[in-house]
Order: C-alpha cells, then structure tokens, then sequence
C-alpha cells in the first residue's frame, strides 16, 4: 500500500534532575556539596532511508519517544544522557509541525539527518551553587523538558517528469512502454490507486525519472476523487507531460480536456500551473477525427507549448518524445520548491525576554526565560529563594515591578506559582 500522508506525536527526552548530595568527610562544611548534574535529554532526528518508499509504516506506530536524560548523583557523578531517536523516512518527505503547518525539514538527499526536536538540557548539581557565604545549598535544578510536537510527514515523489491528463488516457501505458515500471493498467474510466515511477534510459545514456500521478479530475484541486491527494506529487518535477486523447473513441473533448487539467493545477498551485509541459496527443493510431488533434494544436500554438503525436500502444512517436525530453530537462535547473522556515530552538540563555502584565489585582509575569528559572527552584528552601530573587533582579524583573507600583503583599504570579511580595 502506497501511503503518503500521515500525523504522528513525536517527544524528545526530558533532561534529568540535578542531583542534591553532600560529601560525608571530616572538617568539611556541611559536608560539602558534591551533586552532580542531570543528563541532557535525546534528540529526535529524521533522516532519509535509501530502502524506503513508502510512509505505510507510520499508520501503525504513530508515538515516538526519545531516551530521557538520567539524574545526577552524588560524589559529582553525572546522569547518562538519553539515546538520541533516528526515526527514518522515505527521500522526498516534508516534516510539518501539525499545529502551525511550518516546514521544518525537507528530505529530499540521500543520506540527510535533520534535528527536529531538541531534547531538555539536564538540571545544575547543587555542587554548582556553592559560594563564600552558600556552602551548603540544599536545591538543586531539574532538567529541562524536551520539545514535543504533533507532526504531518508529507512524501512528495521525487520525479523529473510528472505524467498529468485525465484516468485512461494512456499515462499508464506510456510509462510502461519507456521504463521497467509494471503499473496496473486496465481500459476503464477509473483511475490507477497510486502514483508510479520509471526510470527511463535514453539510446545515449542519459536517465531521468518519470512519474504517472493518478487521479487528476475535474473537482481535483477541491479533493475530488484521488486528485487533491496526488496533486502533491507533481509539485516537484520540472516538467510535465500532458496526456491528452485524441482518438474520438471515449466521446472526449481534447481542448476541454487541456483546459479542465491546466485548471485544476492553477487552483491547487499557480507555481505549478507556470511549469513548463509538453502535450502529449496520444492514440492517433485509433484517431477518428483529425480536427480534433489540428484543434489541440492550435491550442499548443497559443499556449507557447510544443505537442507532440504518439501512440503508446504501438510506440509510434515515444522514441522521439523521450530524445526530446532528455534534451529540454538537460535546460531545466533543479529547485528548491519547499520553503524552509527558519526557526530557533530555544536554550538557556538565549532569549531574556518577559512580560508583566497586572490583572484583578495580580503581576503576571510571563516569558520563557522567567518560567524555567522557576521551574530550578525549591520553594520550600530559603537558600533556594534567595537564588531565585538573584535571578530575577539580574533579569531587571524586580526593578521593573518597582516602577510599576508594586507593594508589599501584592501578589506575583509566575508560571502556577503566587508568590508574596516584600520589600
């Protein structure tokens, strides 16, 4: 089964704790401090598998999970970090955040690893909070959470050439006739339940990959039948090649034909609507009408586009056609069609930004950098405290309360604490 499009829940490790411990020796302060700190939680990194071509494998297991980092211990021995997670995935699978939609990554080279969670920083030893006047801190840090995010892998076939046109107009045919590709192919009006690829060799040894995408109809671009599901696939070829019937025998419209496909790729995408393509008018052996080709033509004409006349059944016309392509792709430079955002993943000391908002009497504090600080401390210990007040007033979160009117007993509330102000 071929399967293309799937969601998946995925969580990098959690850093461990920082451990709280004191050295049991004699003239020793308090023992002295000697926790370690808490492993670094393990990455999920996705990277492409060379023997896969398919996402089948992520409708039955949609959960993964990295390795947590383990907690420190004392004697200043650290936690073990968690094993990073290599989750790997077909060449050619985008990596969206479900939530936002934003690309993250885009696989599309053999051998390609990209970070996509970052797993938690481990937490300070108590060790690390030892000074003149603090011999003996009894608080140490827990360990970072790791990110986690619901994801969409999108595969988008990886194809120099994408066959488009209506369901039995001989796309199938074609492509069986140029390549060792063996798809399904039958004389009825449905279309083929997914995409195939060739790869065809030219009599000068040139190569290039060709892909027949299933189920563009009218209605397509809007999720009529197959077509919305498959549409992907053809956004990263170069050129497409339109299969359009010229023979009479199905009572079609090849001019209708050409303009209700072209539509349907303009409403789905207008970057691809402007890819280059060839008409390709196809069973002029079984032709009743030869109006009905000199009218595709001169619609060619007035589009800029190049047609040509084959018959895949006999394989009038092919040699041609696929000299010709070789020829223009050879023209035709490789992009880039997947946009990625640029994003940051978020440590320690890299953002200090907050806000403090008041609210039915209360100062909010929100921001990142203020909640993990809270998150490091003991609240039930006053040397921990103590460092806590520290941080803020070098943060300036304290001066800022100042100028906004802050009294003592006023409450302040950070993350799902409320502390009690005092001056």
């Amino acid at each position: 089964m071929f399967t293309d499009y799937v969601k998946i829940i995925a969580k990098a490790g959690n850093g461990g704790n920082g451990a709280i411990s004191f050295r049991r020796e004699k003239y020793v302060a308090a023992g002295g401090p000697d926790g370690g700190d808490g492993g670094k939680g393990g990455d999920i990194y996705f990277e492409v598998d060379p023997d896969s071509n398919t996402l089948i494998d992520f409708r039955y297991n949609k959960k993964f999970k990295a390795e947590n980092g383990k907690n420190g211990e004392g004697a200043h021995r650290y936690g073990k970090s968690g094993e990073d997670l290599y989750i790997k995935v077909p060449i050619g699978t985008i990596v969206r955040d479900a939530n936002t939609n934003e690309v993250l990554a885009d696989l599309s080279n053999p051998g390609q690893k990209e970070l996509i969670l970052a797993g938690g920083r481990g937490g300070k030893g108590n060790s690390h909070f030892a000074t003149s006047t603090r011999q003996a801190p009894r608080f140490a840090q827990d360990g970072e959470k790791g990110e986690e995010r619901e994801l969409i892998l999108e595969l988008k076939l990886l194809a120099d050439v994408g066959l488009i046109g209506f369901p039995n107009v001989g796309k199938s045919t074609f492509l069986s006739m140029t390549t060792s590709a063996t798809p399904k192919i039958a004389d009825y009006h449905f279309t083929t339940l997914e995409p195939n690829l060739g790869v065809v060799k030219t009599e000068y040894g040139d190569s290039f990959v060709i892909a027949d995408i299933p189920g563009i109809i009218e209605g397509a671009s809007e999720g009529t039948g197959l077509g919305l599901q498959f549409l992907r696939h053809i956004e990263r070829t170069r050129l497409l090649l339109h299969v359009i019937d010229v023979s009479g025998s199905e009572g079609r419209n090849p001019v209708e034909d050409f303009y209700t496909i072209n539509n349907e790729l303009k409403q789905y995408s207008e970057k691809l609507s402007k890819r280059k393509q060839i008409i390709v008018a196809n069973k002029i052996d079984a032709m009743q009408d030869k109006n009905l080709y000199k009218e595709l033509e001169k619609i060619a004409k007035e589009n800029n586009m190049e047609i040509f006349k084959i018959s895949a059944a006999t394989g009038e016309g092919v040699s041609e056609l696929v000299k010709h392509v070789s020829s223009v792709l050879k023209t035709l430079p490789k992009e880039d069609l997947i946009e990625i955002t640029d994003r940051k993943v978020y440590t320690l000391n890299d953002d200090d930004e907050y806000t403090i908002e008041r609210e039915d009497g209360k100062f909010i504090i929100k921001g990142e950098a203020v909640e993990k600080i809270m998150r490091r401390v003991n609240i039930s210990d006053n040397e921990s405290l103590y460092y806590f007040q520290k941080s803020l007033d070098n943060l300036g979160v304290n001066e800022k309360l100042k100028k906004m009117g802050i009294k003592e007993g006023d409450i302040v509330k950070i993350a799902d604490y409320e502390l009690e102000w005092e001056d």
